[in-house]
């Protein structure tokens, strides 16, 4: 069985209200605010992310933030950083997951 393109679409049918207000609160509201760029978002996120130790989602977040312009390395410093706030073994969870994010796209 092929994976969706888009993560969500795994769940549309399964969950349909969820994704439904996946799609039009989070990224059709809440991603589009113009108060902050998606690139600073995608910072916020994935510092978040990392910091709750939500291996599953970050994945997809890490790939958006370099979409989004984060630099590989602003993405390291950024998990760096954490380390210290949110503790090493977040850190060294999210190094790993971005490491084959980065293998992914043929970066690493």
């Amino acid at each position: 069985m092929t994976k969706p393109a888009n993560p969500r679409d795994a769940l549309r049918d399964f969950m349909p209200k969820l994704i439904q207000l996946t799609d039009d609160v989070v990224f059709d509201d809440v991603w589009e605010r113009p108060e902050l760029s998606k690139r600073d978002r995608s910072l916020v996120v994935i510092s978040a992310l990392i910091s709750l130790g939500k291996e599953r989602q970050m994945v997809g977040h890490l790939k958006r933030a370099l979409d989004n312009g984060l630099t590989v390395e602003e993405i390291k410093e950024a998990i760096t950083h954490l380390a210290i706030y949110s503790g090493w073994p977040t850190a060294m969870t999210a190094a790993t997951i971005f490491k084959e994010v980065l293998e992914e796209r043929g970066l690493a």
